[in-house]
């Protein structure tokens, strides 16, 4: 079996149809697979793995470069996406290959951490993948944001098609990108099918001359729902003036849905407001999110908390080894980092660290859990991601406090 990097131009014969049969309505008609090839400059960029043999090609991996923001410093991001096997070569280790290819080329040309969406999260747990919240979808009546449909707000809304208004909405999301630990960004060649298919409305809310919040949305039909995305916000004002644009709907639809992040808290946006908030997780299609970090030392300037702990990082090709750990470091301000917060220095080896320095062991996800925030150090040998001694445990939960990773992209 032989693994290759595939050109562009490959995808319409190699790639795409095993993509095709794992993700789409199957077989496509003629008609359909003509239409496909018009998606061939959004991959562009992308790169992607083939595993073959003399009978054709077995398995594909495909990955986006993208970028991340981990607690206040941007990195470049591997979205893994595309993984899918000819059916009479599954369950045969070809996707475990390519896999495990791709992060290494990809850890080695300087990507520093890895998401992706999981048909089954056990699987990529395997490669050292951690869970990480999904979005919440909110939905309401266009009639309980009554008060804000009578407020005052400071700010004014402008209403686009999204091919009108997308280069305002991109530099939105690349401000978003540096302030919001977990916000991740398509790359331009994938980024622009939002504004070429030009499916879809644009509201966005300005004040003082600069974007607070942008969403982007669809209406089913008349007395319908209201679908809109992810509503982007900068800051309380362009959450309150995106709903009161979302409030004028009333007499035109009866219900609008949004998609939040999983920390906020749409039951407090209005007094009167009635929600049905859901995330829904269903596999294969539906799964949440899970990430890795690729490399320890790149992290180091990242924004965390004081503490002082040496880490042994095991099982693991890409990141495995002992490390220092330390907040108290000032190596300068970083993106999106708050008021006083301390840099992370990264010493490998950290074979001098004093002896009262703790020490704990662990996984590839027990790391990539306390950098992306979404488990304390307590939690982790329970879910056997490591060995960490209470010393341990206090140190690495001030240096990494849990936080609330928001990936915007799905990819």
């Amino acid at each position: 079996m032989k693994i290759r990097r595939l050109t562009n131009e490959e995808r319409p014969t190699l790639s795409w149809p095993i993509q095709g049969y794992a993700f789409e309505r199957s077989p496509m008609s003629a008609t359909e697979l003509e239409k496909y090839q018009e998606h061939l400059p959004y991959h562009e960029g992308n790169v992607t793995l083939v595993a073959e043999d003399d009978g054709g090609t077995r398995a594909v991996v495909s990955a986006l470069p993208m970028r991340q923001n981990v607690r206040g410093g941007v990195f470049a991001m591997l979205g893994i996406t595309g993984v899918a096997t000819q059916p009479l070569a599954r369950r045969q280790g070809h996707v475990r290959a390519l896999v495990t290819r791709m992060l290494g080329d990809m850890r080695d040309e300087g990507y520093a951490v890895t998401a992706l969406y999981p048909f089954r999260p056990s699987f990529y747990a395997r490669f050292g993948y951690v869970g990480l919240p999904r979005p919440r979808t909110v939905r309401f009546s266009p009639a309980d944001l009554g008060e804000l449909l009578r407020a005052d707000l400071p700010g004014e809304l402008r209403w686009q098609r999204i091919r009108e208004g997308y280069d305002d909405y991109r530099a939105f999301t690349e401000r978003l990108l540096t302030s919001r630990h977990g916000f991740s960004l398509l790359p331009d060649h994938r980024a622009v099918q939002l504004r070429d298919r030009d499916d879809r409305w644009l509201v966005t809310a300005v004040a003082d001359g600069e974007v607070v919040g942008a969403l982007t949305y669809t209406i089913d039909g008349h007395g319908g729902t209201l679908l809109g995305e992810d509503m982007l916000t900068a800051n309380p004002l362009g959450r309150a003036l995106l709903l009161q644009f979302l409030a004028r709907h009333v007499d035109q639809v009866d219900r609008i849905s949004v998609v939040v992040p999983a920390d906020e808290s749409p039951e407090l946006w209005a007094t009167d407001l009635a929600i049905q908030s859901e995330t829904r997780v269903v596999f294969p299609t539906l799964g949440a999110p899970m990430a890795r970090v690729l490399s320890v030392e790149a992290l180091r300037g990242i924004s965390v908390g004081p503490g002082r702990v040496r880490i042994e990082v095991v099982d693991d090709p890409y990141v495995a080894g002992a490390y220092l750990l330390d907040g108290g470091s000032d190596l300068g301000a970083g993106a999106g980092a708050g008021a006083g917060a301390g840099r992370l220095d990264v010493t490998p080896g950290a074979g001098g660290a004093a002896a009262s320095v703790p020490t704990a062991t662990l996984t590839a996800a027990g790391i990539s859990a306390l950098v992306y925030g979404v488990l304390d150090p307590d939690e982790l040998p329970l879910r056997g991601f490591g060995d960490v001694p209470a010393p341990a445990a206090a140190q690495l939960r001030s240096l990494f406090p849990r936080t609330m990773p928001y990936i915007f992209a799905d990819f």
